[in-house]
């Protein structure tokens, strides 16, 4: 399927939410048609798979193939999308920007001999940053300064079209501003629809993006993860391993993944992030408008996601949720990060009000 109508896959996928809700053990028989495509795929005579760990919305495994260890995910959802491929494609091109990325060691999403898509990548022995964060471990200055260099980096790749990515890696949208409004008032209704906003909120949020749309005017846009955040970095407490998980990846505005780690961090955490973007390129023209314009499209997607998932209803075992907190307290950061961004937007705000 084409994703042209999808803004953010996960929300707006035709199943939509698929691979967000809490899994039980995987289908034994897409594990044993995977050992086998595998087998097929690389002429090995030893396949071994193991349950691969993974928060995200594909299966994956460990694999063992011919004494070779790699990491295996598998995208089964109804829509029989490609996406993988794609991504395959960019952990390569990024990775020749100067970014670390785990090899691609091969990808069959034709789903020409088993009913499913995979991707078998290069092991990286090492948790996600999320892991060493949760625990107080990780050593934030440093990796946001990192993870800033590495923004800048891979933002040399420009792209062709604007929003999500085709086969050939061209945006689907003649104008950003096209992608950037896609599904926006269908998002800001769900909200209400299921009581997070009411409706002045919902319209006060419609207008202030309405009055900062001369922000979506880019000629060109350059590659945007669209998915930034620790759990999808690899590393140790002071150092990156691998950035991952480009499959929501889009042609875009350059402060939009600077943006997505304002869903989550506070203004130290944010300002280190600017100095390594600014070690390597410097930040376009009206960069703190566009930075709060697209924290505020994000937190909406955001949002969507996490009521539509049902997030708020879990523990501190989930992800996304902090030590010692709740679902009830991740719906209030959710609210409270949503406000913030539309003053920072109204108003010009420095990071200074991004505070812990």
């Amino acid at each position: 399927m084409s994703r042209r109508d999808i803004y953010y896959w996960k929300c707006d996928r035709p199943a939509a939410f698929h691979g967000t809700q809490t899994r039980g053990e995987s289908d034994a028989e897409i594990e044993r048609q995977l050992r086998e495509d595998l087998r097929q795929h690389f002429d090995a005579k030893a396949v071994t798979l193991s349950a691969g760990a993974g928060q995200g919305n594909h299966l994956t495994w460990y694999a063992d193939v011919d004494g070779r260890t790699m990491f295996v995910r598998v995208e089964n959802g109804p829509e029989k999308d490609g996406q993988l491929a794609v991504e395959s494609e960019l952990l390569d091109r990024v990775r020749a920007a100067g970014v670390l990325t785990p090899r691609v060691f091969g990808c069959d999403a034709t789903r020409s001999r088993v009913p499913f898509a995979w991707q078998a990548l290069e092991r990286i022995a090492a948790p996600d940053l999320n892991h060493w964060f949760k625990r107080g471990a990780l050593y934030v200055s440093r990796i946001a300064f990192d993870i800033g260099v590495a923004v800048a980096k891979w933002q040399s790749i420009t792209l062709e079209g604007f929003g999500v990515l085709d086969e050939s890696l061209r945006g689907y949208h003649t104008t950003y501003a096209d992608y950037f409004r896609l599904r926006l008032d269908e998002h800001l209704d769900f909200l209400v629809t299921r009581g997070f906003l009411n409706r002045e909120q919902r319209d006060e949020i419609a207008a202030e993006i309405q009055n900062h749309q001369a922000l979506l005017q880019l000629d060109r846009g350059c590659l945007v993860h669209k998915d930034l955040a620790l759990w999808n970095i690899l590393g140790s407490e002071s150092q990156i391993a691998a950035f991952i998980d480009f499959d929501d990846a889009i042609s875009g505005d350059p402060m939009d993944d600077l943006s997505l780690l304002a869903c989550f961090h506070d203004e130290d955490f944010l300002r280190c992030a600017f100095d390594g973007y600014q070690s390597v390129r410097p930040l376009p023209e009206h960069h703190l408008r566009r930075f709060w314009l697209h924290l505020l499209r994000n937190m909406i997607v955001k949002a969507v996601i996490r009521v539509g998932a049902g997030y708020f209803d879990r523990d501190s075992g989930f992800f996304l949720i902090g030590s010692g907190s709740s679902g009830a307290s991740l719906r209030a950061f959710t609210l409270a990060r949503l406000a913030l961004a539309l003053r920072g937007l109204r108003e010009g705000c420095g990071l200074d009000i991004l505070q812990p």
